[in-house]
């Protein structure tokens, strides 16, 4: 619209990198099916009916996954609700630059207000996500039942960058 400009705003993110390394144990579970009788009544009279059941097999599983994690974002400012951050994704980021006041000229920038140590409990809380979806892939089966679950963390890095956000005021239905 005339006269409603975009505005560009430099928002703060942490980016986390990981190796990790996780033991577990569990369960798989595998389906297999019995044929039954069973005895209904219709319109007055008992009639039998064959119906499958479905029944599950436990067997114990133990292992260990391994997974590199690079550039894990988290959103360091609360000045936009964490929804939004996140469904920013996915950046570019092999185009990082290394910070110079040029890029700044003509924009603003906010200062990070989720710490270091927040930001890195969540980030491995997303981590460990993942690692959760590996296990169960690597139990296999129908289903799966985690006991334990031990993930290790090591030559973990972080960095602190700002991401281009653009932001306009427009109306939508009257609104």
């Amino acid at each position: 619209r005339k006269g409603r400009a975009m505005n560009g705003v430099y928002v703060p993110f942490w980016t986390f990198d990981a190796d990790t390394a996780s033991r577990y144990t569990g369960q798989r579970g595998e389906y297999y099916y019995e044929t039954r009788t069973a005895h209904v009544r219709v319109t007055g009279k008992m009639q039998a009916r064959q119906e499958r059941v479905r029944h599950t097999r436990w067997y114990p599983a133990s292992g260990h996954v391994s997974r590199d994690f690079d550039d894990v974002l988290v959103m360091a400012s609360h000045s936009l609700p964490a929804r939004l951050g996140n469904e920013l994704t996915p950046w570019d980021l092999g185009a990082l630059v290394p910070y110079g006041p040029e890029y700044l000229a003509g924009f603003q920038a906010e200062g990070y207000t989720v710490g270091l140590a927040d930001g890195h409990q969540a980030a491995r809380a997303r981590m460990e996500a993942v690692i959760l979806q590996d296990v169960r892939r690597d139990i296999g089966g129908d289903e799966q039942r985690i006991a334990s679950l031990d993930p290790s963390f090591s030559a973990e890095t972080f960095k602190h960058i700002l991401l281009p956000v653009w932001t306009a005021a427009y109306k939508f239905q009257g609104r």
